[in-house]
């Protein structure tokens, strides 16, 4: 380990830093198979696209009505370009990819308005839409 930490944010949703998440997100690449069993019950298949990528578990212990109101609002479009470190590469990728379901728990309320102020437990993953 070289010892060095990029000052980059660790994700980007077309161009914007999202606040580093609260616990590590899963990184899931994934190899699309064409496959079945021939005659004698082997398997045979072969690689079908190129592999596709997941981050699962984008989990914000905390955030502001404002911040993950922000973060959401990136999402309206549904597809999104999404930047974040490819573990394949060890380098940054850039893909176009949409969201899954998006969740988060009031935490305090404005007592005038009754509309939240704070949620916890903002989470949201984000799927590879498989485009080239």
């Amino acid at each position: 380990m070289s010892g060095k930490y990029s000052n980059k944010p660790f994700i980007r949703i077309n161009g914007k830093a999202f606040p580093m998440p609260g616990r590590h997100p899963t990184l899931m690449v994934a190899t699309m198979v064409n496959s079945a069993r021939n005659t004698e019950g082997t398997v045979v298949g072969q690689k079908i696209g190129r592999d596709q990528y997941k981050v699962d578990n984008l989990f914000w212990p905390h955030l502001t009505a404002e911040e993950w109101s922000g973060i959401l609002k990136e999402f309206q479009d549904f597809y999104v370009i999404a930047q974040f470190p490819d573990m394949v590469n060890n380098d940054w990728i850039k893909l176009k990819m949409y969201p899954g379901d998006r969740t988060a728990q009031p935490w305090k309320v404005d007592e005038a308005t009754g509309l939240p102020t704070e949620y916890i437990n903002c989470k949201v993953n984000i799927i590879d839409v498989g485009e080239p």
